[in-house]
This record gives structure tokens, sequence and C-alpha cells, in this order.
């Protein structure tokens, strides 16, 4: 693949999803575009990219970012931030609810996990007889949503759930766990593309978003833009968490700043 060609490739990806591959990920990319070239049976760089722009339905384009966006990820993932969530958000966000349940949206969810750590947390903290949550997971990869969905995890991603949970909430088969029916009923699994005005428009009405280690793959403007809808998706005095070594300081002045004992978040 020639310089031009592969960028003629990125930008068609970045202007779809606000997905950015730098030169740096080219490798990457090119054995991914190799693998559908054989599979689509097209010789020619040419050939592919006219057969990817011209695909109308999307299913090309779905399967080539099926293959680019598979990340690993794992239950209770950067726990201090989770504790912030659980010990200091969240009587914040509960003394500001109205009416209704809480909503919680994990952008950029993968197989799921984090969804699922989410609903353990709020189902611990609100306890039965609390308030209603709902948590929307969603992600642009189809294929870690079936993943998601099935909720079944080897031991790699349950290696920090701690032991009360792992016993509470799964079910053991062999060296298999999966994640039982009280958590899969509190989490709604769908597909979003970040980047689409048009499907970001109906994500309203959240208390809390969990971007995290998502938006690092974003050139600065399409960060910027991706801000700005969860400003618009965030309920007043929401809060929005990134990952650990993301800062929204950074990617937009809209959000403020909130210190907690054991994180640093950022509130509409």
């Amino acid at each position: 693949m020639s310089n031009e060609e592969y960028t003629l490739l990125t930008d068609f990806i970045r202007n779809k999803t606000g997905l950015s591959y730098d030169d740096k990920k080219r490798y990457y990319v090119e054995k991914r575009i190799c693998d559908r070239m054989r599979a689509t049976k097209l010789e020619s760089f040419r050939r592919y990219f006219q057969y990817l722009q011209g695909d109308l339905s999307g299913r090309e384009l779905q399967i080539l970012l099926n293959r680019l966006t598979v990340n690993e990820t794992y239950f209770f993932r950067e726990y201090e931030q989770l504790k912030c969530f659980a010990e200091e958000a969240l009587p914040e966000i509960i003394a500001n609810a109205g009416m209704g349940p809480l909503r919680v949206w994990s952008a950029g969810c993968s197989t799921g996990e984090e969804a699922y750590t989410l609903a353990i947390i709020l189902l611990e903290m609100l306890g039965e007889d609390g308030a209603d949550f709902e948590v929307h997971a969603t992600d642009i990869n189809s294929e870690v949503l079936l993943k998601a969905r099935l909720g079944v995890y080897d031991e790699r991603s349950v290696r920090d759930v701690p032991e009360v949970y792992l016993n509470r909430y799964f079910t053991r088969t062999g060296g298999r766990y999966g994640v039982d029916a009280c958590l899969k009923e509190k989490v709604r699994f769908y597909q979003v593309n970040l980047k689409d005005r048009q499907q970001m428009s109906g994500m309203r009405d959240f208390h809390a978003i969990f971007c995290r280690n998502v938006l690092i793959y974003f050139d600065d403007m399409g960060r910027r833009e991706v801000a700005l809808y969860f400003y618009e998706s965030l309920l007043p005095k929401g809060f929005i968490f990134l990952g650990h070594s993301e800062s929204m300081s950074r990617i937009s002045p809209v959000f403020r700043v909130r210190k907690f004992n054991n994180a640093i978040i950022y509130q509409k």
C-alpha cells in the first residue's frame, strides 16, 4: 500500500467513524486490509477501496471496523476510579436525581466487562430496594456486542473481581464465568457510532458516562466533537469518566474538573 493509498483509507475511516490511524499503526491497518482483500478476492488496493466505498449496505466497512477495533478489557479495570464513582460521585447523583431510573452509559463498551462492572456497583450501592437504574452499553464493533450480550468470560477477564462478587453475580462452568440474569437485565447493549450526529442525538438524559480509553483513538478534532456530544447527552451536574491517562481539560473547556479523593473526573 502506497502512502497515498494509506492516506485515502485512513481519511475514509476517520470521516465515517472519527477513528484516527497514523503511521505508527500502519502495519496493524495494512495487515487487516490484506486479510479483507483476500476474503473479498480483490487483488489490488484500488479495487478493494472502490468496493469499500461503493458498498451502500455498509457491511464491508463494518467487517473492517470489527477487525480494527478489538481491544482488551476486564472487570473492575481502573479500580480507584470505580471507587470514586461508587463512594463519591454516586451519592451526588442520587441527591440530584429526579424521577425515573439512574442512567449510566458505557461508551465504547467492547465485550461488556465495564458495563457489567457498573451494574454490579449500582446493585451493591443502591440495594435491592434502592433507586432503579439502567446501564446503556454501546460500541461501534458489532462482534464485541454479540460477546457482551452472551456474557461469558474467561479467568483473565474476571481476575480482578472480588471473590464475594464472583460468587454472587457469576456462574462458573469449567474455566468460564457467565454473568447472572440479574446483571443482564440491567444492561442494554447496542451499536452506536460516536461520530454519527443522528445516533448521538438519541443518547440523552444520562447521569454518568464512562468513556475510558476510547478517545485516544480519535484525532484532536474528533475528540472535541465527541466531547460536545457527551456534554449534550448528560443531565445537568452529570459526570463523565475518562481513562486515567486522559484529560478532558485538554480536549474541551465545557466540563468542570472535580477532584475527589480517589480520582479526577469531569462534570457538566
